[in-house]
């Protein structure tokens, strides 16, 4: 696949291309609807989801894990 990045964005410095991928992310998250998974991502999300649902006491909430990694 050939780049579609414009020559000019290698000037940016690293946070504004930071900035410009989380924008162009955005992007693509606003218009998410648009974006169809495939059979085997949405099994592969079930699973999980089963997984989850099974094992609820093994997982820690983010704010408990960020907690004990300070």
């Amino acid at each position: 696949m050939e780049s579609l990045l414009p020559r000019n964005v290698l000037e940016l410095s690293i946070s504004e291309r930071i900035q410009l991928v989380q924008d162009i992310w955005d992007s693509i998250a606003i218009a998410s609807e648009e974006v169809e998974i495939t059979d085997s991502q949405k099994q592969e999300l079930f699973r999980r989801l089963e997984l989850y649902a099974e094992n609820r006491d093994r997982f820690s909430k983010w704010e408990d894990f960020k907690q004990k990694f300070k």
